[in-house]
C-alpha cells in the first residue's frame, strides 16, 4: 500500500514546494510566517487587561453565566 501523502499548505508556492519535495521523497521545508512582534506586545498587553477588567464589572451571576457560555462553545467544537 503506498505511503500517505501529507495535505499541501494553503499557501500555492508552499503547496508546490511540498508536492514536489513528496515525490521526490524528501522532507518538505515550510517556513512559517514571522510575526510582527511590536503587535504581539500590544496583543497581549490588551488581552491581559480586558477579561479582568470585564469581570471585574460583572455579579457572580454574570460571571457564572458566562463561563457556561464558554464551556458550551469548547465542547461544542
Amino acid at each position: 500500500m503506498p505511503k500517505r501523502l501529507r495535505k499541501p499548505p494553503s499557501d500555492p508556492v508552499q503547496a508546490a514546494h511540498s508536492i514536489s519535495a513528496q515525490i521526490k521523497g524528501e522532507e518538505p521545508r515550510i517556513v512559517p510566517p514571522e510575526k510582527n512582534a511590536a503587535a504581539v506586545a500590544l496583543g497581549k498587553l490588551g488581552g491581559a487587561k480586558g477579561g479582568k477588567k470585564r469581570a471585574a464589572g460583572m455579579t457572580a451571576e454574570e460571571r457564572k453565566e458566562a463561563a457556561r457560555k464558554a464551556a458550551e462553545a469548547r465542547w461544542r467544537k
